[in-house]
């Protein structure tokens, strides 16, 4: 039975103090508003900078998703230093050749698309466009930029080890045209030689958070068709297995590519290889470190509140000297009275956190309203709702334990005289 009327005497206890705590503090309305001021403002700023980059992230992880984040782009390049600094391009240059035994050489690697880049001029009918970017792709292209053909059908094994001139156009390509939606089998000129249309492929995505890839119009082409007789800038992309394995999928690119061109143990690399997934752990870290240091910024505004609380409850001690006086004379223990004090500075501070939220809550609906802030998924997770009152309790009971621990030493006979 003690075992059962100690807990229930406690949360007994627990609810006097807290209903007086409420008492006081309705007593007070302006004085412990203002003295909350300080807690509003820190809760409110933890929580605001908490909600602006959690937004910011799911923004930025969404583009990254859509990008894939398992890609690797796979350029040529001139060393800044070593024999081959002043190379001529057709050192530099990838050649068809070089890729054909990547994915067997290297496991980490899953597809690979070999492309190939040219501009040209662009007509159908009395139609044309300028400037229009001939794309030369694998078949693979369409599963690792994840655009599938939505009227008509991909490139075949024939069309690329015939060097066909057929091709793909973007739904943007056909309507600047002026085509039919269903496309397929129409013709198009493409610097004065004749394609045929075999299917229409979805869009690019276009990215709001990185302003936007560039709004060139683009027709896509099998590989070998866009390499024979012209021999275009050439790059690759592939992606990794699994994500897991980007570091290892990164230094078997490397090995393979620096043996099949033929470098020289110390000679510098005439590639560069970019992993998607380097740069999202990077934003991540950036990230994490960013709320870390924000969050002990604006904590500055917590402690100051801290020492307000502190310094209203050392008056709140001095003006009800009697009060506990009496209080103890009837029976009361010191331990109820430091509870009491206590419980009120914790109050103050869960007032004062609530308060935080709501105007936290207040500033990220006002930030998601901004246009073309890419703001749009910018919310208050409920862990930081819970990890602002946790600090809102834990400075109520820091700075408000001095206070308590005074009132529960009063001398009862010296309270009493108190005037």
């Amino acid at each position: 039975m003690v075992i059962i009327r100690l807990p229930l005497a406690f949360a007994r206890l627990c609810g006097q103090s807290i209903l007086l705590a409420l008492a006081q503090i309705w007593a007070n309305k302006a004085r412990s508003v203002l003295t909350t001021i300080g807690i509003v403002i820190g809760v409110a700023s933890v929580a605001t900078v908490v909600a602006v980059l959690t937004g910011l992230k799911k923004n930025v992880l969404s583009e990254f998703e859509a990008f894939g984040t398992n890609k690797m782009y796979i350029l040529p390049q001139n060393p800044t230093e070593g024999p081959l600094r002043n190379a001529p391009w057709n050192v530099i240059r990838f050649t068809p050749e070089q890729f054909e035994g990547l994915r067997k050489h290297c496991p980490s690697v899953g597809d690979l698309t070999r492309t190939a880049f040219f501009d040209a001029t662009v007509q159908a009918g009395d139609r044309s466009e300028e400037h229009v970017r001939v794309v030369g792709i694998d078949p693979s292209w369409h599963h690792i930029e994840n655009r599938s053909v939505e009227i008509g059908r991909p490139f075949s094994v024939v069309d690329i080890q015939e060097a066909r001139p057929v091709c793909l156009v973007p739904p943007d390509v056909r309507d600047k045209l002026r085509m039919n939606r269903d496309c397929t089998g129409q013709t198009i000129i493409v610097d004065h030689r004749t394609f045929t249309i075999v299917g229409v492929v979805e869009p690019r995505f276009e990215s709001a958070m990185f302003g936007g890839q560039d709004k060139a119009l683009e027709i896509q082409i099998p590989f070998t068709t866009a390499w024979k007789g012209r021999e275009p800038w050439m790059m690759a992309i592939a992606t990794c297995r699994t994500a897991d394995v980007a570091d290892e999928a990164l230094a078997e690119v490397r090995f393979y590519l620096r043996r099949v061109r033929d470098l020289k143990p110390g000679d510098p690399d005439t590639f560069r290889v970019e992993v998607m997934q380097k740069y999202l752990q990077q934003f991540k870290a950036v990230a994490m470190a960013i709320t870390v240091v924000a969050a002990g910024v604006v904590g500055i505004s917590l402690l100051v509140g801290g020492v307000g609380i502190m310094n209203i409850m050392l008056v709140s001690v001095s003006e009800r000297t009697r009060e506990i006086g009496l209080r103890k004379a009837v029976g009361a223990r010191p331990s109820a009275i430091l509870l009491q004090f206590l419980v009120e500075a914790v109050m103050l501070c869960f007032f004062g956190g609530f308060m935080g939220v709501v105007v936290a809550g207040a500033l990220t609906r006002l930030m998601v309203s901004i246009p073309n802030a890419h703001l749009d998924k910018v919310a208050i997770p409920l862990w930081a709702i819970g990890v602002s009152f946790g600090f809102a309790a834990a400075v109520g009971v820091f700075f408000g334990m001095f206070p308590a621990i005074k009132a529960a030493r009063l001398d009862p006979i010296e309270a009493l005289r108190h005037e």
